[in-house]
Order: C-alpha cells, then sequence, then structure tokens
C-alpha cells in the first residue's frame, strides 16, 4: 500500500472517508504515488534542466489526469440528482487542487526571481502539502460519492426482484407463472453480476464472507422456487407443498436484506455481524494476554487472567459434552485443561512474589511457566483440531452413498408415509450431527471468514433438512406426480451440494490450520513473460454480455471440479496417478472456472486457450495412466476402461484442435471459447465416471491380493454397479446435477457474476 505525503495511510488518511472497495484505493494508490515524487524531491543547490522539467511533467500528469477525472464526476453529479451538490463541491476543489499542483511545478513559475512573490515547490513545501492534502481528500471524496451510486444500483435491482418475487408468491396460473418467472429470472441475473462485482471489490474478508454466503443461497434457491411453485400450483390444496413453496420465498427474501445490509454497511442488523467468540480466538487471546507478562508485571489483574482461561475451558464442552466425541479425544481435552490451570495457578503465585519485591520484569519461574502454558494451548488447539475434523470427515463419508436421501425417494414415490416417517426421522437425525458438526469446526476455523461460512453451513442444514421432508410428503401424497418427484429431486440435490461444500470448508480450515492459506490451488500453466508471444496474435478480451453467456458454462465446469474433488478424496491411496491427474485436470479447470468470472490467472482468451491446451495434454497423459492400469484388470473391467478411454483421447483430440484452429474477429475467438469450455466440460464429465470406476478397481485387486476366497466378479458388479453419466444432466447422479438448469430456462439461474 502505498503511503501520502503525510505519512498516512489511503485508507483513512481523511477522517470520515472509510475506503471498503478496493477500486477506490487503487484507483488512489498512483495519484499518491506522484504526489509522493513531488513532496519528496530533493532540493539541490544547482537544479539541472533534465530535473525541472521531470518535476513538471509529474505536475502535468497530475494536472490532466484530474481534470479527466473531474468530468467523470462531475458527469456521475448530472445523472444522479441527490449527489448533484456534494459531488460538485468535490470536483470543484480536486480541479482547484489539481490546477495548484500543475503550478507549483510550473518551470516558468520557478525562473521567477523569488523577490515576485511566487512560492514554487523548490523555494517552499508548504504550498505543495496544502494543495496535496486537499487533492488527496477531495478525490478520495468523488470515488466515494461514485460508489454510493453503486450502492444505488444494487438497492434498485433488489427492489426490482422483490416486487416479481412478491407477484410470483401470488400467481394462481401456469401461464402467469411462466411470464412472471421469465422476468424474474433476467432480473436475478442482473442483481447477481451487480453483487458479485461488489463481493470481489469488498476489501473487508467478512463482509467478502457474508455476501459469498447470501448470493449461495439465492443461487441454489432460484431452482426450487421454481419447481416448488410448479409443485404448489399442480397440487394447490397440498398444505405441504404450501409449506415448502413458503420456505423458499422466505430464504430468498431473508438472503436478499443480508446483501443490502452488507452493501449498505448496517450495523447490528445481522447475527455475522457479531460473530460469538469461538475457542480458537479465545485461546490466542489468552496466549496473548499471557506473553503479556514479560513486559509488564502490573497491567492486568491475576482474577481477569484466570476467568478468561475458565472462559476457553467452558467453550471446551461443546466438544467434551457431545456423545460423538472419541473417549480419546474427550480425555486429551480434559487432560490439557485441568494442566493448563495448574499452571496459571503457578504462574499467579510466581507472579504475586515478583510483584512483592517491585521487580521489573518476569523471573525464572513466570517465565518456565509462560512458555507451559502456551505449549499447553497450542497442544489443546491441536486435539480440539484433530477432534473436530476428524468428527466432520467421517460423517461426510458415513452419508457420501446418501441412503437416507434415496429411501426418501423410494418411499415417497410408492406413496408409503410410514416409511416417509422413518426416513425423515432419519434425516433429521442426520441434520441434527451436520449442525452440531458445524459448530464444532467454527470453534477451530482460525479465520473469521471460515466461521462465517460454517455458520452459513449450518443454516444451510438447518433450513434444507425440513424443506426436504416437506418436499417428500407432498410426493407421498402425489406418488404419480412429476413435478413432485422433481422438486424432491432439487431439494435432495441442495443437500448433497452442501455437503460437498462443507468437504471443501474442511480442506480450507485444514489449510489454515496447516499455514496454508491461499484459495483452491492454481495451475500455473500460463506462458511466462517473453514466451510464446511472437507466436499468439492480441489477446481479445470478453465484454459483459459474452461474460454473461459464459457464467452459466463456468457455473455447470465449477460444478463439475466439486465432482472430481469429491471423488478424488474417495480414495485411500492419493499418490495414485490417476487420482492425481484428475486433481491436476480440477485446478485446471477451476481456473477456467475463475475465468468466466473475470477472476483469477487467466485475463485474456490466450490465456484461457493456452490452459485449454495444457489441459488436453494432462488429459493425454491420464489416458497412458489408465492403459497401464488395465492390466491388472480381468477381461470385462478391462474392456470398460478402455471405452471410457477412448473416449477420453477422442474428446483430448478435440479440444486440442478447437485451441489450435486460427480465428479472425470477435465473433470467432467467442465462438471458439465456447467451443473449448464445452470440451473442457465432457472431459470433466467422463473424469469424473473414471474416478469413480477406478477407485473400486483399485479397492478390488487389493481385496483380492489381500484374500483368497473372493466372491465372483458379477456379484461383486451387482453390488458395485457404477453410476451411468446422464447425458441430459451433464454430470453423474451422484452431485449437484445441472438438469433443472438444461431443462428449465438456464438463463434464469443465479449465475455467478463475470
Amino acid at each position: 500500500m502505498a503511503s501520502s505525503p503525510c505519512g498516512t495511510n489511503v485508507s483513512n488518511f481523511d477522517s470520515g472517508l472509510e475506503i471498503k472497495t478496493r477500486s477506490v484505493e487503487q484507483t488512489l494508490i498512483p495519484l499518491v504515488s506522484q504526489i509522493t515524487t513531488l513532496i519528496n524531491h530533493k532540493d539541490k543547490p544547482k537544479k539541472t534542466e533534465k530535473t525541472l522539467r521531470a518535476v513538471q511533467r509529474v505536475g502535468q500528469a497530475v494536472g490532466v489526469a484530474v481534470g479527466r477525472f473531474v468530468t467523470v464526476g462531475e458527469a456521475i453529479a448530472a445523472e444522479n440528482e441527490e449527489l448533484k451538490d456534494e459531488m460538485g463541491l468535490a470536483c470543484f476543489e480536486a480541479r482547484r487542487a489539481g490546477d495548484a499542483i500543475a503550478h507549483l511545478t510550473d518551470v516558468a513559475s520557478a525562473d521567477q526571481p523569488e523577490s515576485d512573490g511566487r512560492t514554487t515547490i523548490f523555494s517552499d513545501k508548504t504550498a505543495m502539502v496544502k494543495a496535496a492534502r486537499m487533492l488527496l481528500s477531495s478525490v478520495t471524496k468523488v470515488l466515494v460519492l461514485a460508489d454510493r451510486v453503486v450502492i444505488k444500483q444494487i438497492i434498485m435491482s433488489r427492489n426490482k426482484v422483490l416486487v416479481t418475487l412478491d407477484q410470483l408468491e401470488m400467481v394462481s396460473s401456469f401461464q402467469e407463472f411462466v411470464q412472471i418467472f421469465s422476468q424474474f429470472g433476467n432480473e436475478m441475473v442482473e442483481f447477481a453480476h451487480l453483487t458479485g462485482d461488489r463481493q470481489n471489490d469488498l476489501k473487508d474478508d467478512k463482509k467478502k464472507a457474508r455476501m459469498a454466503a447470501a448470493r449461495a443461497v439465492l443461487e441454489k434457491c432460484t431452482m426450487m422456487l421454481l419447481t416448488a411453485s410448479k409443485t404448489c400450483l399442480r397440487h394447490p390444496d397440498c398444505e405441504s407443498a404450501r409449506i415448502n413453496k413458503a420456505g423458499v420465498f422466505h430464504r430468498m427474501r431473508h438472503a436478499l436484506e443480508q446483501v443490502i445490509e452488507i452493501v449498505t454497511d448496517a450495523r447490528g442488523s445481522s447475527d455475522a455481524q457479531h460473530l460469538p467468540v469461538s475457542i480458537y480466538l479465545g485461546i490466542k487471546d489468552f496466549k496473548v494476554r499471557v506473553e503479556r507478562l514479560r513486559e509488564t508485571l502490573y497491567g492486568q489483574s491475576q482474577e481477569s487472567l484466570a476467568s478468561q482461561l475458565e472462559g476457553v475451558v467452558e467453550q471446551t464442552e461443546d466438544f467434551t459434552d457431545s456423545a460423538y466425541t472419541s473417549h480419546e479425544h474427550r480425555e486429551g481435552i480434559l487432560r490439557l485443561c485441568h494442566a493448563t490451570r495448574q499452571e496459571l495457578q503457578q504462574l499467579i503465585a510466581d507472579w504475586m512474589h515478583a510483584q512483592s519485591f517491585n521487580a521489573m520484569e518476569a523471573t525464572e519461574q513466570m517465565e518456565l511457566s509462560i512458555l507451559k502454558i502456551c505449549q499447553f494451548m497450542n497442544k489443546l488447539r491441536c486435539e480440539l483440531h484433530k477432534a473436530a475434523v476428524g468428527r466432520a470427515a467421517d460423517l461426510l463419508k458415513c452419508h457420501g452413498e446418501q441412503v437416507v436421501l434415496e429411501a426418501l425417494k423410494g418411499s415417497g414415490g410408492e406413496g408409503n408415509l410410514e416409511a416417509v416417517a422413518e426416513s425423515s426421522r432419519k434425516l433429521t437425525e442426520q441434520k441434527e450431527l451436520l449442525l452440531e458438526t458445524c459448530r464444532l469446526l467454527r470453534h477451530i476455523s482460525g479465520t473469521e471468514p471460515l466461521e462465517i461460512t460454517c455458520i452459513h453451513a449450518e443454516d444451510a442444514f438447518q433450513v434444507i433438512g425440513p424443506q426436504i421432508i416437506s418436499a417428500v410428503q407432498t410426493l407421498a401424497l402425489h406418488p404419480t406426480s412429476k413435478i413432485a418427484k422433481e422438486n424432491l429431486d432439487v431439494f435432495c440435490e441442495a443437500w448433497e451440494s452442501q455437503l460437498n461444500d462443507m468437504a471443501v470448508l474442511l480442506r480450507e480450515i485444514n489449510d489454515v490450520f496447516e499455514g496454508r492459506r491461499g484459495d483452491k490451488k492454481t495451475y500455473l500453466s500460463l506462458p511466462r513473460p517473453g514466451k510464446h508471444s511472437a507466436k499468439m496474435a492480441k489477446a481479445a478480451k470478453l465484454d459483459s454480455e459474452e461474460q454473461t453467456t459464459m457464467a452459466k458454462l463456468g457455473l455447470e465446469l465449477r460444478l463439475l471440479t466439486s465432482d472430481v474433488d469429491v471423488e478424488s478424496e474417495k480414495w485411500e491411496e492419493q499418490e495414485h496417478e490417476i487420482v492425481r491427474q484428475g486433481q491436476n485436470l480440477s485446478s485446471m479447470a477451476y481456473s477456467i472456472y475463475l475465468f468466466t468470472r473475470g477472476e483469477g490467472l487467466l485475463k485474456t482468451t490466450l490465456d484461457l486457450f493456452h490452459q485449454a491446451e495444457m489441459f488436453s495434454e494432462e488429459g493425454f497423459q491420464l489416458c497412458s495412466s489408465l492403459r497401464a492400469f488395465t492390466a491388472q484388470l480381468g477381461d470385462d473391467e478391462r474392456t470398460l476402461i478402455i471405452l471410457e478411454t477412448e473416449k477420453l483421447m477422442t474428446l483430448c483430440q478435440q479440444l486440442q484442435m478447437t485451441v489450435k484452429t486460427v480465428v479472425q474477429g470477435k465473433a470467432s475467438t467467442f465462438q471458439k471459447v465456447d467451443s473449448s469450455i464445452q470440451s473442457i466440460k465432457s472431459i470433466m464429465t467422463v473424469v469424473v465416471y473414471l474416478l469413480q470406476v477406478c477407485n473400486r478397481l483399485v479397492k478390488k485387486i487389493q481385496y483380492r491380493s489381500d484374500v483368497s476366497s473372493l466372491g465372483s466378479p458379477g456379484s461383486w458388479r451387482d453390488r458395485q454397479s457404477p453410476v451411468k453419466d446422464d447425458p441430459l444432466h451433464g454430470r453423474n447422479a451422484n452431485g449437484f446435477g445441472v438438469k433443472s438448469l438444461e431443462q428449465h430456462m438456464a438463463s434464469l439461474t443465479f449465475l455467478e457474476s463475470k
């Protein structure tokens, strides 16, 4: 971050103007840099012509830039009556300050005799500092006022969505519903882009996490709203259908309000604004206070330190009181809490003794106790982390096959109310386990954004569970209803998607714990600066309309990368060539998904095509590994893998041909981008299926080597039959499908931002 001339940070040099977005901050940095150059200019007894001209050029550049900047600000003022006066004054001050800087750095002024009363940067910096302060203050005010326009756009977009949402809730015919839902979808796409841009621009990571959570709810609820409303229209007298629909509308309105709270910076109106203190933060703060005793023995009380430790110990009861915490973890947590209590008593005794003879620093005995307490606290955090993460991993593994959901679908389709009630009870038990696990994960997540994500996951399970039950009750009452069945499928897919999100969250928490703080790994396959440039034509950038079209493709690709990650996690042998190459493909596909949002390392279409070429090469490597793997298989199994490998090989060849095709013009480039991503989607679909099948075959091979008496291959295949790809869904049935996106007005989905 550049600093202002007065030695203050760009974000707060002018009291009362808090900069909340990166775009405002980044706009100011070059200006701050130029002004700093002027302020730091060294006076010399002899001023060369070169020095004078250089300083003048900087001053003129500032003046010209401010002039252009103010012109834009004045145009914004003209279009927004409520900002006219404030913006007009800020623009006037900015223009005046810019002119002053240009004058102060003018060589002609500097050449005048000092007796003529002129003051320049070379004789007195006071005027320059004053002008710089005014310029930075006024420019920041213009930017902050312009930012209000963005907020106003988001609020207006939200208001349009709310009006249409009210109309949708009141419709009584399919024809009216389809007409209004089409309008609603367009409004949601607009809202998605505005809020997505805002989310990417926010500086505060907590607000960013809250915005992501609210937008995720809106994205998933849009499809739920479609099927829940259609079910209610088809079965208007069904109470469970009405409950199901009402839940979706309530959740969407709540998420819309959350977004507005974030963009308007409304305080105190959201639970996530005031996070309860987690054990992680409690331990961190307690350690800081204990270590502070090294600096001063008289700044805090023994009672408050003991009380703070008891607060941490009390929070560990969430772990020790749980019936699902292992005996080993429970004993470890209790033992460490007891040891810390004892050592704190010893520290307090040594501390009081040191105070009795007016010691100025911690004694050796105190230093030893401080080290022991911090060591115990670190071990406690590790024990809590292992307990929570182990619990979550076991739960995800246990419910990975979705036995309860399948039972609900089956009993609902048969109209078996008794079986529906039993399966609903099991789903409720599963929900309660997930809620408790989310709370434990929040305690040890390590960052406030991840805490917010844990709270969001808890809320999602809390809401979706009862919605699934109301949906299956409707199907049980109308077992032949296709729309009721489709509605249940959508809610079950949302549940599965939330479990996948929880698996991703678990990895992120582990990354923080192990010191890997970055986002999802990015496959660094871009050409290095200076290379490949001779072979490439000028890069083409997608405009906003084309980015909107790309967003749907990107969302589908993101879902497939999640599938690959989930399937990869199921492999016991993580270093196996097949799973490692599958993960590489997923990582590259993820960077392409980020491209569709205007994020990540891929900035232009040329970057995308280079990444797609690397993707196809990695696909060929996977084909080679699959061929080697078939040597270990029986005839039927070998045939299956060979067929899928040939399919994968063909798709990789098609992708290579696409990216190597020379195109000219924007339309052709966009078509090439679309074709490339479509091919990558098809490859990822095959990879998901291959990871499933190969994992089962690896386990079967291992089983053969360990056990001499084994059941027949036929009976094994009956038990372990792989899930076939569904071309309509675009992916297998185990994950969060995009069936509804394909079948029902795909453009109306809540698309992620460009």
